[in-house]
């Protein structure tokens, strides 16, 4: 057989950036501000509704005496009108952080929901697969809204799960900066998820607002498109109060909000296909399946005097991938682009990243699958690859 030769020079690995482009900031939380309801009631009513208490000084916010002294009458009545069903009392905000502006409308999650044990986890799960993801960037992230809403973090985010490099500035401090850079970040996330029938549940302003319901739904939708390692908990809902002035008055209503339901349905946003029908429903066919893909595999792979006969392990390396691509193009694949005889799970990924370039030059669409979940002996996704390797090169002999 005549044989082409084809050299991919070995560099970094796509999907990590250059040191020299590492954020090596670490993030630190600005501290809750320290009132409490009674001491800050006056303080955050004025600063909510502008006018509904005349007279009030935000600077009363940080005066002792403002407790020590007692409540006066307007205080008192300040307190009524945050703990009043028409007001955001329940809600956990700060007075520097809630100022209205007519027809303007906020909203918060009610502290109960906070508390809830799968709030908890679902929150906690996603801040560790972010530090885990980002750990070469030298980037902590520990408190969500605090961390998230400038973009910073959201864009390094993205490019390491998606192997890209957008076109941002590092680093920006004015809003507007902030905000042209979150719009880039959040129209590449766009671009990747391509929702159809389902609305997006964020927007630059909501992200930019702090607003940990958005934040944590473009979350859930990242990891669920990426195939995360981790579990989310299914079945998590918030009760979210919602502040809109109308009027110069406040008016409030609770609303309950979905932020998870069962993996299989959210992963079904994204990505169901002919696999995920066969594992659901027809399981006793897999085996048919799997016998025509070995079948396909070796009939390629006994020219080099190879043979595969469990497909869930033999193509996790990646070595089995590369050269059954070179067979397929009819090409030589130089041994100093692959490590022939990985030994860590980098270099496994390395090679099924470099199969996956290979099978993009030979006009494939880019896999569904990631290269990890193949090292990780995921079967569905060591199918998907194989199927679309047999569906072009099923004539080829």
């Amino acid at each position: 057989m005549h044989h082409m030769f084809k050299d991919h020079q070995r560099g970094e690995k796509r999907g990590f950036l250059s040191p020299e482009n590492k954020n090596c900031r670490r993030l630190e939380l600005r501290r809750g501000h320290p009132c409490s309801w009674g001491l800050c009631s006056q303080a955050l009513m004025a600063s909510l509704a502008g006018s509904l208490l005349p007279g009030s000084d935000r600077s009363g916010v940080e005066t002792p005496e403002c407790v020590q002294g007692g409540v006066s009458d307007l205080q008192e009545e300040g307190k009524n009108a945050i703990n009043s069903p028409m007001s955001p009392a329940l809600a956990d905000v700060h007075p520097e952080d809630t100022q209205l502006e007519e027809n303007e409308e906020r909203t918060m999650i009610d502290p109960t929901s906070k508390e809830d044990p799968k709030f908890k986890e679902l929150v906690k799960v996603l801040l560790d697969w972010i530090n885990d993801v980002l750990v070469e960037e030298r980037i902590i992230v520990k408190q969500l809204e605090e961390d998230l809403y400038d973009g910073q973090v959201l864009q390094k985010l993205l490019e390491k799960l998606a192997g890209c490099k957008l076109n941002v500035a590092e680093v920006t401090q004015s809003e507007i900066g902030q905000k042209q850079k979150l719009q880039t970040v959040l129209e590449a996330v766009h671009d990747l998820l391509r929702p159809r029938g389902w609305a997006l549940r964020w927007s630059v302003d909501s992200i930019h607002g702090k607003n940990l319901v958005a934040i944590l739904h473009l979350l859930v939708s990242l990891a669920m498109h990426f195939r995360a390692p981790i579990r989310l908990p299914e079945h998590v809902t918030v009760q979210v109060v919602v502040v809109r002035k109308r009027e110069g008055l406040l008016h409030s209503s609770h609303i309950s909000e979905e932020l998870t339901t069962t993996t299989g349905m959210m992963m079904g946003r994204f990505e169901r296909d002919a696999f995920d029908t066969l594992f659901d429903h027809a399981p006793d066919k897999l085996s048919v399946v799997k016998k025509s893909l070995i079948t396909f595999v070796n009939k390629h792979l006994n020219k080099l005097n190879l043979e595969v006969t469990e497909l869930e392990t033999q193509f996790a390396d990646g070595v089995y991938l590369v050269l059954l691509m070179g067979l397929l193009e009819d090409y030589f694949v130089p041994l100093h682009n692959f490590y022939l005889t990985p030994e860590s799970f980098d270099q496994k990924v390395h090679n099924v990243s470099f199969a996956f370039e290979l099978m993009l030059d030979g006009g494939l669409k880019k896999p569904k699958a990631r290269p990890e979940d193949v090292v990780n002996l995921d079967l569905k996704s060591t199918l998907r690859v194989l199927y679309n390797l047999f569906t072009k090169y099923k004539n080829v002999e």
